[in-house]
């Protein structure tokens, strides 16, 4: 791996309905470029839509559109259908991530990449991650409410990715956002002036 790629990249990760979002737009606020793997994953979903097809079937996808919210039934109940999905996205939501890290690290300046699943798929060489946390219960509940899901469900959905205690762990650093949005946006200060 060329070592230029993410010189001045730090990952930005945690579990579902951590919040990584919620702290994107407030380090947006403060002149940071994000890089969105979500986003990049969403464009190069639909710009496969035909794998898509061939690879789970006609009923994902409407008018060359892939129906996320069907796919990701399927896929979070399913491992090797997970696998299928991963095996097919992740090789291109890579290229694409470090496309845009090229560009990013130009300028020469710190930008954050938005990878919720850095710490599953660790094929990226970044050497710094902050982790957006919050406990597994709150976690719950935030999910339930966010996805109109029961328990279950959302149990599922985590089960999916490394605890989230695991993640801090390894974090280079850490923001918890069981608090307000007021005191996040203090604590995403703090953390601000820590890295410049």
């Amino acid at each position: 791996m060329n070592k230029q790629i993410f010189k001045y990249a730090i990952a930005l990760t945690g579990g579902i309905a951590t919040g990584k979002s919620t702290v994107s737009k407030l380090l947006l606020e403060n002149n940071f470029h994000i890089i969105d793997a979500d986003l990049i994953a969403h464009t190069i979903l639909d710009d496969n839509y035909s794998q898509i097809i061939s690879l789970f079937g006609q009923e994902y996808v409407e008018n060359k559109k892939v129906l996320r919210k069907k796919l990701g039934k399927l896929i979070f109940s399913k491992i090797e259908e997970k696998e299928k999905l991963e095996n097919l996205l992740h090789p291109l939501i890579k290229k694409e991530i470090e496309n845009q890290a090229k560009v990013e690290d130009l300028k020469e300046k710190i930008y954050f990449i938005d990878i919720p699943l850095f710490f599953e798929r660790m094929h990226y060489d970044i050497s710094k991650c902050l982790v957006i946390y919050i406990n597994k219960n709150i976690q719950i509940q935030r999910l339930k409410l966010r996805d109109n899901i029961n328990e279950k469900e959302a149990l599922l959905k985590i089960s999916n990715q490394i605890p989230i205690d695991d993640k801090k762990e390894k974090a280079d650093y850490v923001i918890n956002n069981e608090d307000t949005l007021e005191n996040l946006r203090i604590k995403v200060k703090n953390f601000i002036k820590e890295i410049i």
